[in-house]
């Protein structure tokens, strides 16, 4: 019971973090803002615990990782969130996940994906063309909304790439959390204090709060140690599986917290995501990857 508890509220973390990225969006606050706010809680909090890290500060991977899973990630995720609703991000990010990462992995490291993965893959396809549709069909809500698809999706592309870079070097994840997040602070927020555009004063303190806290220990440190301890207990398979509800909770969540219009094409995209992420992870699939 307790890794499907851990599995649970990791989902529940990282639904919340697409749907509060978006809600920061909506606001006068800038996308540097919001990355601001994480770097400097999450990395603030991390920093005293760095200290048996400071031998690795040399290795160039780090740094690598850093700038790919770190700054490029969140500069993009959060750029895409002022433009694109949440449930785009759904989709983009959580959902298109398995499918990238199989595709960077038989890139870079020669691990081509068996037959039974790669029709797991396929409503992961099925589900972003569904999201294409109308945007093909010119019924989005302007040049604004694509371009947020598109910076969503090459964020969604940079955290692949980390997963990928994570398996090859096999670096520890808890190093990794630490390392990222410090360096990521320590590289963008003196960037953004002398020259970035800031909106800090048009919003409430009670939302700058809420991004910091939220941004900064939810998705950064907590969902981290809950996913661990998930995959600890029930299996890096079984709790992938899980986390395969993220698009379809994120999406259905926007609809009555952020007043985001549902139509069919985003629900049977929603559904299709999920089903693949689902598929992509089960345990009889895993096994002969």
């Amino acid at each position: 019971m307790q890794g499907y508890l851990a599995a649970l509220a990791t989902v529940a973390i990282w639904a919340g973090f697409i749907l509060l990225s978006r809600l920061g969006g909506k606001t006068g606050l800038t996308s540097w803002d919001i990355v601001a706010l994480r770097l400097g809680v999450g990395g603030g909090l991390l920093l005293p615990l760095c200290w048996g890290i400071r031998h690795h500060w040399r290795d160039l991977r780090l740094w690598a990782m850093a700038g790919i899973g770190g700054l490029l990630f969140l500069v993009l995720v959060y750029a895409g969130f002022k433009r694109a609703p949440a449930a785009h991000g759904a989709i983009l990010l959580p959902g298109m996940q398995p499918f990238l990462v199989a595709a960077l992995a038989w890139w870079l490291l020669g691990s081509r994906p068996t037959r039974q993965r790669l029709w797991g893959l396929v409503p992961i396809a099925l589900g972003v063309g569904c999201v294409a549709v109308p945007v093909l069909a010119g019924q989005h809500s302007g040049p604004s909304t694509l371009f947020g698809d598109a910076l969503l999706f090459a964020g969604s592309l940079a955290w692949a790439l980390y997963s990928v870079l994570v398996k090859r070097w096999a670096f520890d994840p808890w190093l990794l959390t630490r390392f990222v997040a410090v360096t990521s602070a320590a590289l963008f927020l003196p960037v953004y204090l002398l020259w970035l555009p800031k909106g800090l004063d048009t919003v409430p303190l009670g939302m700058l709060v809420l991004q910091g806290l939220y941004q900064g220990i939810g998705p950064t440190i907590v969902a981290m140690v809950l996913f661990l301890r998930a995959v600890a207990i029930l299996g890096a398979e079984r709790t992938g599986a899980l986390v395969g509800l993220v698009p379809v909770i994120a999406g259905l969540g926007a609809v009555p917290l952020l007043d985001e219009p549902l139509t069919g094409w985003l629900v049977a995209g929603l559904v299709l995501v999920s089903t693949g992420a689902w598929l992509s992870s089960r345990p009889a699939l895993a096994k002969k990857y």
